[in-house]
């Protein structure tokens, strides 16, 4: 062996072992635990009489505002919207109204035409003295943040913007806490919330490749409040400043403006028992004849596939749509694959979306309660995220979410138990791998 190789191989050993001692100490700067920690609800026990309250009782609207301070306000205006074709017109017209004051937070950003057009609607809003403020989370933007002049354009233009949650060596223990959440307000009396990001392929209908199939809301009424104080929350955080006063929180704000009763579930992480593990977790069980749930990142760990199970048993029809192969984080969908034998068995039913990558987090329960927002059913939203959905008790929209369902399955395919179980080994040894990353997803 010449010099040359042995001096070679030198360089490698002292590499590799520069690697490993960087993740050694990076362990030691966040700590496992923090990166791997789940949920600790595993049951859910009634005693007294009546049991679980369905969600047609008036109990459980009491109940869920107890563990997951969703507070729901009559007098309303809900609409469900689909994918970009759907959201990002109204959107536009919104934010091209403002008089007082427009508030965006948004987690994923990349450059396009998409974030362009935001940039022009804030801008012109801001040149006539709107108060605009933009706020973005530090890691989920990057790629927007990164381009040459973006923010800058903003800046000159009058509009405020504040990244959330940087990321330093330092603070590498909170880097697996982010900010999923998305939230429009116009002069705080139309607010958006969803899965939505400024990125080209949030456009279009949802039908076609690299045109994702999103769910969106965009309500008015007391809701947009609350949803305004979730802004306030997170611009609080990223620039110490607490938003208060009539431009932000108008008192005609609180007027009625259609017949929904609607809350604004804001879930935050914490070491123990979180609201968005309680929220899922006394829906699935409030469930008394449907549960139709649509979500992008479907990894239920074992207590929530219990929760599943337990509802098909009691009778519900429960049916769940997920990504498939067009995925955008092929991980993830090998880890929730890795769940379907068992869901599947005991009477859960699995669809996986055809078209183009699925992006929509919805629930809706028996018709009645639905959900549309941020909040994927992995560890990492029940966990590590904040979250914002916008909750409904109402018939109406529960109608149209379920409809939006049954047609999405149009453009689905259901897997069912004989086909899954012949998928090659590959596929096998694929979902036996990430499912060990399951707290990380």
């Amino acid at each position: 062996m010449t010099q040359l190789h042995i001096r070679y191989k030198s360089v490698i050993k002292f590499v590799l072992l520069a690697i490993l001692a960087v993740g050694v100490l990076a362990f030691a700067l966040i700590g496992w635990q923090s990166v791997t920690r789940g949920t600790p609800v595993g049951a859910i026990r009634s005693e007294g009489e009546g049991g679980v309250p369905a969600v047609t009782d008036s109990q459980f609207a009491r109940t869920m505002e107890m563990f997951s301070s969703v507070h729901l306000d009559p007098g309303n205006r809900v609409e469900v919207l689909e994918n970009g074709n759907g959201t990002y017109p109204r959107l536009w017209q919104d934010l091209a109204s403002a008089q007082r004051t427009i508030t965006v937070q948004m987690y994923y950003c990349q450059p396009g035409a998409i974030a362009d057009s935001m940039a022009a609607y804030l801008i012109e809003r801001a040149r006539h003295n709107v108060r605009v403020l933009l706020l973005f989370d530090a890691f989920g933007s990057g790629p927007l943040l990164k381009q040459k002049g973006y923010v800058k354009r903003l800046q000159d233009a009058g509009v405020q913007v504040a990244r959330l949650r940087r990321l330093h060596w330092y603070s590498l223990n909170k880097a697996n806490n982010r900010s999923h959440v998305r939230v429009v307000t116009v002069d705080g009396r139309v607010g958006y919330t969803g899965g939505f990001g400024l990125a080209d392929y949030w456009e279009g209908d949802g039908r076609h490749e690299d045109q994702w199939r999103e769910t969106n809301a965009r309500f008015e009424g007391p809701i947009v409040m609350q949803l305004q104080a979730v802004f306030a929350a997170a611009w609080a955080e990223a620039t110490h400043e607490l938003l208060v006063g009539d431009a932000f929180f108008p008192k005609d704000g609180f007027a009625h403006r259609g017949g929904s009763e609607a809350g604004i579930l804001f879930a935050l992480p914490t070491t123990g028992s979180t609201p968005a593990e309680r929220f899922m977790a006394f829906s699935i069980a409030s469930a008394r004849k449907t549960l139709y749930v649509t979500n992008s990142y479907f990894v239920p760990d074992d207590d929530f596939r219990r929760f599943l199970i337990d509802a098909a048993h009691r009778g519900v029809d429960v049916r769940v749509l997920t990504a498939g192969d067009k995925t955008d984080v092929k991980t993830t969908t090998y880890a929730g694959r890795a769940r379907y034998e068992e869901l599947m068995k005991e009477g859960v039913r699995i669809y996986e979306y055809l078209p183009t990558m699925m992006h929509a987090k919805t629930m809706v329960v028996d018709g009645l309660w639905g959900t549309v927002g941020s909040l994927n059913f992995d560890n990492r939203s029940m966990a590590f995220n904040n979250e914002s959905n916008v909750v409904t008790l109402d018939r109406g929209v529960g109608a149209a979410m379920d409809s939006m369902f049954l047609a999405d399955l149009r453009y689905s395919k259901e897997i069912t138990p004989a086909e899954f179980a012949r998928r090659p080994w590959t596929e096998k040894a694929l979902e036996w791998g990430a499912n060990l990353l399951s707290r990380l997803l």
